[in-house]
């Protein structure tokens, strides 16, 4: 469904100094029909631009791909014919109905009268919009709003759909309730599904297959377990009185399989293969030498464990640490290199 190979986009600077930055550096995107592929990397990395250019909306500096069976360079019209593009902004008019809204946009994508009074409101009952017909825009919740976009990106039927960070903004039950509705949309409809995101758990929860982004490059992908495998084990705390420290972490250091311990005013950490094998040895060990546990907490590998592994910082560091793509566009041009 997208095949990409070495796409590239440059920005030129338009500050003093001029030069050129690099945004997306040799980018290479394989997905299949039917995935529900997540593009996840800290803001900045370079994803939104990627996006924009599979999308046909800005165009690339270098590379080729074919998107929903047609070339990206060649047969941009036949590309954003055949895809669907739920931005990170609404791209509903906020003074129409929310009924108006998806029957005009419906007939400019080519849908007839009698095929718009038809897939509309099966897509409203997908989307749990039914009973909103009359509503504004303007007027709803902002979970209600990103589903209505989804709705618009699906109103043509696309066998692709972009979503480009569909659930930013949202309070955590309205993000639950939109990913459980994008998860079906996929399997209902065979629609094969191009996520970006810098929610971890979001990513987890929703994906087949996992590409990380950062600064322009790909750097990691595959599914969200075969990703976290390459963390090895469970990650252990422990918290014992300050004064308590150094033994423990020379208990823990002590422990088969016990790797990465470090300590620090009364919490020792370190990774084993399998927690729960290990937990018993070490409360006993605990016991042994008369130290209380005031805490013990066990986390699994997660996506930003791979991110720090990769990398040497965490995704949300990385989040506070770079610029913005916005931030970068204010000072660079729009044309290629």
């Amino acid at each position: 469904m997208i095949e990409a190979r070495g796409l590239s986009r440059q920005f030129r600077n338009k500050g003093r100094h001029g030069g050129l930055i690099n945004a997306v550096t040799g980018v290479d995107i394989s997905v299949e029909a039917g995935e529900l592929v997540g593009f996840l990397g800290p803001n900045g990395a370079g994803k939104t631009t990627t996006l924009r250019m599979l999308t046909t909306l800005l165009a690339p500096t270098a590379g080729e791909a074919t998107v929903a069976g047609c070339d990206l360079l060649k047969d941009p019209r036949g590309v954003r014919r055949r895809i669907g593009y739920v931005a990170q902004g609404s791209g509903a008019s906020p003074e129409s109905t929310v009924a108006e809204e998806m029957r005009m946009q419906g007939r400019l994508y080519g849908l007839s009268k009698s095929a718009a009074r038809i897939h509309v409101p099966e897509l409203m009952e997908q989307l749990q919009l039914r009973g909103l017909e009359r509503r504004l825009v303007k007027s709803l919740s902002g979970g209600q709003r990103r589903r209505l976009d989804v709705a618009l990106g699906l109103i043509h039927t696309p066998k692709l759909v972009f979503l480009d960070e569909p659930t930013t903004g949202l309070d955590p039950q309205s993000r639950a309730s939109l990913w459980d509705h994008i998860r079906r949309v996929g399997v209902e409809n065979g629609t094969t599904l191009f996520l970006t995101t810098h929610y971890l758990e979001e990513a987890d929860a929703l994906c087949d297959r996992i590409l990380i982004m950062d600064n322009g490059r790909i750097i990691a992908e595959g599914t969200p377990d075969s990703l976290k495998s390459q963390v090895f084990g469970d990650r252990v705390t422990v918290g014992v009185a300050a004064d308590r420290t150094a033994a423990t972490a020379d208990i823990a250091a002590r422990m088969t399989d016990a790797r990465d311990v470090s300590a620090a005013g009364g919490l020792v950490r370190f990774r084993v293969p399998h927690a729960h094998a290990a937990l018993p040895d070490l409360v006993r060990a605990l016991d042994a030498a008369q130290i209380p546990a005031e805490s013990l907490q066990v986390n699994r590998p997660t996506l930003d464990d791979v991110f720090f592994l990769l990398t040497g910082r965490t995704l949300r560091e990385a989040d506070r640490g770079m610029a913005s793509l916005e931030a970068i566009n204010k000072v660079v041009s729009d044309v290629p290199a």
